[in-house]
């Protein structure tokens, strides 16, 4: 079955722009619009989509809030938020949110397209230049971390731990498990085990978690965790 998509942007020209360019690929169907978060909201409820592609300003309630608020439904799609804007508060903001992922309106149309089919899949998805940005901040200071007394690390178990900061890197399951020494199915289950832990919905979420715990840190300098 076709993924099925609802795009929310407040200008009517983008808005057709990208139901065009998802509504022409065979795997994905676009089953609603919306102009503003609370249309998104009620088109979600009645279409029940995947995934959503929102913009984060919009007149009445922003997407950043409509984000927050269908992740926490009861059925939530994945969003997938795509923004002309560049501040870091826009991405870590959407990011707790709990978005999937997050691109600029300036990617290519293919790497769009790619997006929504690796966030329906369930994995997450940041552009290159907002990852950087992403590590830059941390590195800048800008974001906090280093809080060791979190009691989220309490509940990860050793193993748990180092699968997170080998993820925190961007490294693939298979590429831990060639770090680790162990089957990068093996890696998929601690993945797995350790998302709910940290409360965490995806690797994005998760890594954040890592650098806010201090288990991560910019330039590869992760924390040991023996």
């Amino acid at each position: 079955m076709a993924v099925r998509v609802i795009v929310v942007d407040d200008q009517v020209m983008v808005r057709a722009g990208l139901c065009a360019i998802i509504g022409s690929q065979d795997d994905l169907e676009v089953v609603g619009e919306a102009g503003d978060g609370v249309a998104a909201l009620e088109l979600a409820a009645r279409a029940e989509p995947d995934v959503v592609v929102m913009d984060v300003r919009m007149p009445g309630m922003d997407g950043l809030s409509a984000t927050a608020l269908l992740t926490a439904s009861e059925r939530p799609p994945r969003v997938l938020v795509l923004t002309t804007f560049h501040e870091d508060a826009y991405v870590f903001a959407a990011l707790r949110a709990g978005a999937s992922g997050f691109m600029l309106k300036d990617s290519d149309p293919a790497d769009l397209v790619a997006a929504v089919r690796t966030v329906a899949a369930g994995e997450a998805m940041l552009s290159p230049a907002v990852t950087r940005r992403l590590i830059d901040a941390f590195a800048t200071g800008q974001v906090a971390s280093a809080r060791p007394d979190d009691p989220r690390l309490a509940m990860l178990t050793p193993r748990e731990r180092d699968v997170l900061v080998h993820l925190a890197t961007g490294l693939s399951n298979a590429e831990i498990g060639e770090v680790l020494g162990i089957a990068a199915g093996t890696v998929k289950a601690h993945v797995n085990a350790l998302l709910p832990k940290l409360g965490a919905r995806d690797r994005v979420q998760a890594t954040i978690v890592a650098y806010d715990l201090g288990l991560a840190r910019p330039g590869g300098g992760n924390t040991p965790t023996r």
